[in-house]
């Protein structure tokens, strides 16, 4: 769980994914065309990826992958960040992570 709680926190916005998750590729497609790079934790590639699973469970994400963090609050999966872009709301909550370019 320190892993986890640790790597969410270290940028703006953290995804954590599985490499052959296509809607872990959606939400970062999402998040590329509003401006924002996020950093992009595979678990399927890390030694402990299984106990980070079981983390991000833990923490309340209601599915383990993607588990999107935004200012290093756990903000949920797939549904949970696309009826936020859909209300408007994704895109007030990324504005500090903007990328200028």
């Amino acid at each position: 769980m320190e892993k986890v709680i640790r790597l969410s926190a270290e940028r703006g916005v953290v995804v954590f994914t599985k490499s052959s998750c296509c809607l872990c590729y959606a939400v970062n497609i999402l998040f590329q065309e509003l401006g924002v790079d996020p950093v992009v934790h595979e678990i399927d590639k890390d030694p402990e990826g299984k106990e980070m699973e079981k983390a991000l469970t833990r923490l309340g994400c209601s599915a383990p992958v993607p588990a999107v963090f935004i200012g290093g609050t756990l903000v949920g999966s797939t549904n949970e960040v696309m009826s936020l872009h859909l209300s408007g709301s994704l895109t007030k909550m990324l504005k500090p992570y903007r990328s200028l370019s």
